[in-house]
């Protein structure tokens, strides 16, 4: 049986799905519409076949920790996590990828697609492997359910000889205006294009250096001088940032000869706006998608989520409400896409409400603001069990911490002592100090931040488990 190695790009912040989805915990992290995130939900899709191997999962350096976590809280061991120095989207990935594989195909899947069918996407597989074993670059083409101008779309052509269900591509199409769409669908032969592949590493490798050899050259320099930090495969950053920028599709797909189609209908959605989300989720009576405390009255066909505090909304149809502790986004339906224009709007403006939300994940644990003013900043923080910040110092802020639940080590620059509950400690601006908790429960504790200067980048670091400079 031939082994098949998950590929998981990880890569993305997911802005159409602001304010939910951000740069530092993008929509692949969230639980979007399950209890696991869609990361967890790729990874759990492809776990239990018996011919799969152990995933390799690509991401950024930023969420390298969030991964880490989520693969360990599946149980699942990695074949690696392979960090990306920056992001110069799919081909590239791919190809670093393709380069830590011996033997076997590669099935490429992207970390934040939803698939309700999971048989029918496993019979699929199956019949894309016997054309991969052929040397053929399998895509999955996505059965199309109606006219939709939001996806690309692959025509196909004749039948793949020796393997059922599998056809040659005649080519690639962009996102088509509807009197376009409306054809491709009648048409019976199109379909839209789901950014999933199976293939032989190899066989990947020589056709992107036959096309785009540019991009084989960086990758190649780069993975050859990886190096492993922590659990973490990482690459080189110069050679890797000197790659040029391309989706698989524009340098291999469209321009090989060897590229194959197994059409699928498997309840796929790619999540790529609020819409997207509406239409994937469980609805009540009248058509609303709902999640958190949120209060209808004579609402229909809307999507309501609330994160942090009760949201009611009276009277209203086909509307996108969605809040977080720090913003809260209401839009028709018809208008999800514009969403990206909110976040160019504050990267314009030098705003955070597009990179951050309010509570920050560390490998520790996480931090999350409650109140600031002039000269003062106040935070709950929680450390995992058996976890620690790192040996630090500031310049310009001294901080106190109360201890609300759990034990906490608390070290200021040469003593050591344990903390319990409802007791606190002055750290004075200068001193190196480090926590801990050294217990088995979460630690919670309030910090008040005082001083001239309160930004994350005054911690000077002496000391890190996590090997952050």
């Amino acid at each position: 049986m031939t082994k098949i190695v998950p590929v998981i790009l990880s890569g993305g912040s997911g802005t159409r799905l602001w304010p939910l989805s951000r740069a530092s915990l993008p929509k692949q992290l969230l639980p979007l519409v399950s209890k696991n995130s869609m990361l967890q939900e790729t990874l759990n899709r492809v776990s239990g076949w018996a011919n799969v191997a152990n995933p390799i999962v690509v991401c950024g350096n930023d969420h390298r920790f969030l991964v880490a976590e989520q693969l360990r809280e599946l149980g699942i061991q990695p074949a690696q996590i392979i960090l990306e120095p920056i992001g110069r989207n799919t081909a590239p990935a791919i190809a670093a990828a393709a380069m830590a594989i011996d033997d076997g195909l590669m099935l490429v899947l992207p970390a934040d697609h939803v698939i309700r069918d999971v048989a029918a996407f496993e019979q699929a597989v199956a019949k894309a492997t016997l054309a991969a074993e052929q040397g053929k670059l399998v895509t999955f083409g996505i059965q199309p359910t109606g006219p939709e101008t939001g996806y690309g779309y692959i025509q196909s052509g004749s039948a793949v000889v020796g393997v059922e269900g599998s056809y040659t591509v005649s080519r690639f199409v962009e996102k088509p205006d509807l009197p376009t769409a409306k054809e491709y669908v009648d048409s019976g032969d199109y379909f839209w294009n789901s950014g999933m592949f199976l293939f032989k590493p190899q066989a990947y490798l020589a056709e992107l250096n036959k096309y785009h050899p540019q991009i084989i050259e960086q990758v190649k320099i780069s993975f050859e001088n990886r190096y492993q930090d922590l659990d973490f495969c990482r690459l080189e950053e110069i050679a890797f940032t000197a790659s040029p920028s391309e989706s698989i599709d524009y340098a291999v797909m469209e321009k090989t000869d060897l590229a194959a189609i197994v059409p699928v209908d498997m309840a796929w959605n790619d999540v790529g706006s609020w819409t997207a989300l509406w239409d994937v989720q469980d609805k009540d009576s009248h058509g609303n998608a709902v999640r958190g405390d949120v209060y209808t009255n004579d609402v229909s066909n809307s999507l309501i989520r609330s994160e942090s505090r009760l949201v009611a909304v009276v009277g209203v149809e086909d509307l996108l409400i969605v809040e977080t502790s720090d913003a809260v986004l209401v839009a028709h339906k018809d208008r999800a896409q514009d969403v990206k224009k909110i976040v160019d709007h504050l990267k314009a403006e030098k705003r955070k409400e597009h990179e951050v939300h309010s509570r920050v994940y560390r490998p520790w644990g996480w931090y999350e603001g409650i109140d600031a003013g002039e000269r003062f900043q106040v935070k709950r923080i929680m450390v995992k069990p058996g976890e620690k910040l790192s040996l630090q110092m500031h310049h310009h802020r001294a901080e106190h911490w109360v201890v609300v639940s759990g034990s906490a080590m608390i070290t200021v620059d040469d003593h050591s002592k344990l903390f319990s509950e409802n007791e606190s400690t002055y750290i004075p601006i200068g001193s190196t100090h480090r926590l801990e908790n050294p217990g088995k429960l979460p630690l919670h504790l309030i910090e008040v931040q005082s001083g001239s200067y309160l930004g994350e980048d005054d911690i000077v670091r002496f000391q890190d488990t996590y090997g952050r400079s």
